[in-house]
């Protein structure tokens, strides 16, 4: 059945890309806000509007009842989520569907299995997927621990089952160090997400992040649209993010692509997904599914041209995917910089009101962002501001476009993260594409040394 008007459940750039795919589609758009967000451009250009609550998420983008009765007001058949916030909260794709209404999103049964990491490693590995070598599910005490450990080999590294963001983390070097950090990687995960249950596994010294980004029509049919690098990181928080990567073969690209899609498949898999891997000396290592659309699939739209939220909307309505993987084809290179409201190189929050803005442009080169000269950052959310996205015909050519979007791109009133950008794509390292998933914060302290 054709979806006719989408609710947006989301806020700033995503509501903004959710709806230009959607008006494209001659798809009508229901914007949700705060009433922090009553000026938003998210707000200003959707054909309905509904104010959901107060200016705190947990009171208005957070709040499934008020979202789910806006869907109801405005006449909604669907619901998009975006990235963050509901967009991997089971429990809501289950209220939204009970409602008759079009979840554009995995099934509530994957978004469930992949959420929990215990069960997503368990999973993942019965799919074929290469592991880290760890436990096999979640770790009770310090003497089993010790004993894996043992095992495994040191460093280790525990880890929450629940929630992301490097919070219950902590890496061991040695059994002495075991029981008290698995004590406070238990304390630190129950404070943050309600849930103290840790795993183990083994510690890689020096790797990559590479994600592959796959699509599934939920029936069985399922694709590969390529890796992207997303090694370039501070406190486990992407900055930058390239497709292709640097150290990727076409053949290894093609052999995991193929893991993945197939994993994919078997699975049932509906709509958009990222699977995430370590890599290092060549293997790769699945750690964990993201069952949702990313912030960094514009690069990937870049190399393939393929429009990925127009594909999710597709299959949400119960069509095939537009292509086969044969149909796909990877041409030149893409690099996304993210661009955050705050002090640049001591990563301060800085709202406050944007006095000017200028968009960078040109050839192969786009903005996605919901700020306007006059725009009043609000306190309250994630300080990304503006995605940058420029593409070339080899990574040398691409990386000299992003050198001039950045000059270019004039955000005035408020600090941003573009001087950091500025200085990273002129380092060595990151020119040869020389770095791993700690170079950023090992470089942040010695610049200008």
């Amino acid at each position: 059945m054709a979806i006719k008007r989408i609710l947006i459940a989301n806020r700033g750039e995503i509501a903004l890309r959710v709806h230009r795919a959607a008006h494209e589609m001659g798809i009508e758009t229901v914007a949700v806000h705060s009433t922090a967000d009553a000026d938003a451009m998210h707000v200003r250009l959707a054909d309905h509007s509904v104010c959901i609550g107060p200016a705190p998420a947990s009171e208005s983008y957070l709040n499934i009842a008020a979202i789910i009765s806006a869907a109801e007001i405005s006449g909604a058949d669907a619901i998009h989520p975006g990235y963050g916030f509901l967009s991997e909260n089971a429990r809501f794709a289950e209220i939204v569907e009970a409602h008759d209404i079009k979840w554009i999103g995995p099934k509530p049964e994957h978004i469930r299995t992949m959420g929990d990491k215990v069960e997503a490693k368990r999973t993942a590995g019965a799919l074929g997927l290469p592991l880290v070598p760890g436990s096999a599910g979640a770790v009770e005490s310090a003497d089993e621990a010790l004993k894996l450990a043992e095992e495994i080999g040191y460093p280790v590294l525990v880890k929450a089952a629940s929630g992301g963001g490097g919070r219950g983390m902590k890496v061991v070097n040695n059994a002495a160090e075991l029981p008290a950090l698995m004590s406070a990687a238990r304390s630190e995960a129950k404070s943050a997400f309600g849930d103290d249950t840790v795993y183990i596994e083994k510690y890689l010294g020096n790797p990559r992040h590479i994600e592959f980004q796959v699509f599934g029509d939920g029936k069985g049919q399922a694709i590969h649209l390529g890796e992207r690098d997303c090694s370039l990181q501070r406190r486990h928080q992407k900055v930058l993010e390239e497709a292709p990567s640097p150290v990727i073969s076409s053949e290894e690209r093609d052999r995991m692509g193929g893991v993945c899609a197939k994993a994919m498949a078997d699975m049932g898999y509906r709509g958009a997904g990222t699977i995430e891997f370590l890599w290092e000396n060549g293997k790769f290592y699945f750690i964990e599914m993201n069952t949702r659309l990313q912030v960094e699939h514009p690069v990937t739209e870049a190399i393939t041209g393929l429009d990925l939220v127009r594909e999710q909307i597709r299959i949400a309505a119960g069509k095939p995917l537009s292509v086969k993987q044969a149909d796909v084809e990877f041409t030149g290179h893409a690099i996304e910089c993210r661009i955050n409201a705050e002090d640049p190189f001591n990563f301060t929050p800085s709202p406050g009101m944007v006095t000017s803005y200028h968009a960078a442009g040109g050839m192969h080169v786009r903005v996605d962002s919901g700020i306007y000269a006059g725009y009043r950052i609000p306190p309250y959310y994630d300080s990304m501001i503006a995605k940058l996205i420029v593409y070339g015909r080899t990574r040398e050519g691409c990386i000299m476009r992003l050198k001039r979007a950045l000059e270019e791109m004039v955000i005035e009133g408020v600090k941003t993260s573009i001087p950091l950008h500025e200085e990273l794509i002129r380092q060595d390292d990151f020119l040869n594409g020389d770095y791993s998933i700690k170079w950023l914060e090992e470089w942040l302290p010695r610049r200008g040394s």
